[in-house]
């Protein structure tokens, strides 16, 4: 064995790569595309099939005006870290293999990316101490691998000085364009409000109820529903031991396709919940393949089956094309995608009838050949993921992404889903389910809803239980979601301070500008204002303060209560500099511009 280190100088980085190359020979090469971006490429070959070792890529950043560090699955936590900590897994059913160093006005200082989105990385950006210098790696088969005698590796390098958002969403297109990675089409229901029924039913699941919520969802403007887990089995002890059969005539929604067919008069489509790698220990398909699994989750009560078998796979795809055939269906909430995973015993179980040796592959098969085959049945098909399994091959199986649950955490919910539509380019990004106390004031309830404001809402609460005051909010809030879609999904996102969990937000396209403050912050107004200007209270306090860089005249200024009562209308002239606005809690100004 001979540990060797292979060396790149590319003018602003000095690139090494360690490992052992007695049987991978490494080569190393790059380019430049513009002044700061740089594409670092390497090959490995070998003279016959072998299991490579780990290899490592690692480079210099001098911490020079680094603020915090941005990672897909950050989560709360933007802090810088040392290098002596762990980095970030990536896989293609896990995160994303992207790293963002950012400075103290939210602009980049090093972004960098790999092409490998389907097999396991490590990447890792950790402040070494004695150099004052951000040690920058990324690691490869770290984890168990399958056989190769090639493999092919591009490291994207960003050191360009522009908004943190442009250098990931820049990192999003280039994702796109790799051969592979091409984004499933998304339907436009997939950009409207929904209903699910996972917080307002959990398991405790009746056709006839579910079917007043959907009536109710419809009046509000909702235009699909989400069954979630409970219906497929009459167990409702929360575990998966009972899944794997998928009945076609489920206990709880015995007669599905006339409770599909009843929904659809209603005007929603209709989404259903699996969780796919489950077999459970209970399930009919445990004595087929309870053998032919992956490992064996105890507390869950149920294996995760193997995706290498081709006969598992045509077992789970035909079980979805199956209900949309008999159901009508119009999509699929695929659940728990991130569990197919290789762990040392079962990366060494290979053969036997196994037609691939790569569980990343096996699993590529499998989502690729769900969404092929239900696509030829349905163009339209929705399939919803679930974070963290929204990385840039996830967009080619799925088209909604789904921030991970977060039951009533309102800044949670704002974290993911701006999370999401980062590097979620045109994937619709959906809100984790929307739901509250009933007895809460229609204006702490608003807060649900409008911190999730640049993400497609679902609802879960019973919405014949809420008071008038909530309902009202809903409807004003949703309708006005609707209205000015435009802007809040396709418009320029440029979330505020990553560091401090997004505490502004701002989208803007030529004709309307949308910023919402979710913190006692001064909301910076700069530029010349298109015609529309609509500024969201997403706090509780009954001013917001903005601050403009040239002066207008003749601006009209309406402003709305949470529940869309008008308290005021007025002409103004606003000159340059700050300005502080009244608005009560949760409610909503609108600006119109003398020039409309």
């Amino acid at each position: 064995m001979s540990a060797a280190r292979s060396t790149l100088h590319t003018g602003t980085y000095t690139v090494v790569l360690d490992g052992d190359t007695d049987v991978f020979r490494p080569e190393l090469s790059f380019a430049q595309e513009a002044d700061g971006l740089q594409y670092i490429r390497l090959v490995l070959q070998a003279d016959h099939v072998a299991v490579p070792p780990a290899f490592t890529l690692r480079w210099s950043q001098k911490a020079l005006d680094v603020q915090g560090l941005w990672h897909p699955v950050a989560d709360r936590n933007r802090a810088l870290i040392p290098d002596w900590w762990p980095g970030f897994s990536s896989r293609a059913t896990s995160s994303a293999p992207v790293v963002c160093l950012y400075g103290g006005t939210g602009h980049n200082v090093l972004s960098f990316a790999c092409s490998d989105v389907l097999n396991p990385l490590q990447l890792h950006a950790g402040l070494h101490e004695e150099s004052a210098s951000f040690d920058c790696r990324v690691t490869l088969f770290a984890e168990p691998c399958s056989p190769l005698q090639q493999y092919e590796l591009t490291l994207r390098l960003d050191a360009r000085r522009h908004p943190y958002y442009e250098a990931l969403q820049e990192v999003s297109d280039w994702w796109a364009s790799l051969e592979g990675c091409r984004p499933a089409p998304v339907p436009e229901t997939a950009r409207e409000p929904m209903y699910s029924t996972w917080y307002s039913f959990h398991q405790q699941l009746e056709p006839e109820a579910v079917e007043e919520q959907c009536r109710i969802a419809a009046q509000l403007g909702c235009k699909a529903v989400i069954i979630d887990d409970g219906w497929q089995t009459s167990d409702e002890s929360r575990g998966y031991a009972y899944c794997g059969d998928w009945a076609v005539s489920p206990a709880k929604l015995p007669e599905m396709k006339h409770h599909v067919a009843r929904v659809h008069q209603l005007g929603l489509k209709y989404l259903l919940w699996y969780a796919v790698p489950f077999i459970g220990k209970h399930s009919m398909a445990w004595s087929r393949f309870g053998h032919k699994l992956l490992y064996m989750n105890e507390e869950l009560g149920a294996g995760i089956v193997d995706p290498r078998f081709p006969e598992v796979r045509e077992y789970l795809t035909a079980i979805y094309e199956q209900a949309l055939l008999d159901w009508d269906l119009d999509g699929f909430k695929l659940d728990f995608v991130d569990s197919f995973y290789a762990d040392s015993t079962s990366a060494a179980r290979l053969g036997d009838g196994r037609d691939t040796d790569s569980v990343p592959e096996a699993v590529d098969l499998l989502l690729s050949g769900i969404i092929s085959r239900l696509k030829q049945l349905k163009p339209g098909i929705m399939i919803e993921f679930r974070q963290n399994y929204i990385g840039p091959l996830m967009r080619k199986y799925g088209n909604i992404f789904r921030a991970a649950d977060c039951p009533g955490d309102a800044l949670q919910n704002r974290i993911k889903t701006i999370d999401i539509r980062l590097l979620g380019g045109g994937t619709a990004a959906h809100a984790d389910m929307l739901m509250w106390h009933p007895e809460e004031t229609a204006e702490h309830a608003a807060l649900q809803l409008l911190n999730v404001l640049f993400a497609v809402p679902q609802i879960s609460m019973l919405l014949n239980r809420i008071p008038t005051s909530q309902f009202q909010m809903l409807f004003f809030w949703l309708t006005f979601w609707r209205e000015h879609r435009d802007v809040l999904l396709d418009g320029k996102l440029a979330p505020q301070h990553p560091e401090l969990l997004y505490p502004l937000v701002l989208a803007r396209t030529p004709y309307k500008l949308a910023a919402a403050a979710y913190q006692d912050t001064v909301i910076p107004l700069a530029g010349e204002l298109p015609e529309q200007v609509y500024i969201v209270n997403g706090t509780l306090l009954e001013r917001l303060v903005v601050e403009l860089d040239q002066a207008y005249e003749g601006v009209g200024v309406k402003v709305q209560d949470c529940r869309g009562a008008v308290v005021r209308e007025e002409l103004v002239n606003l000159g340059k500099g700050v300005h502080m606005l009244e608005v009560p809690a949760a409610g909503l100004i609108t600006l119109r511009m003398a020039n409309e």
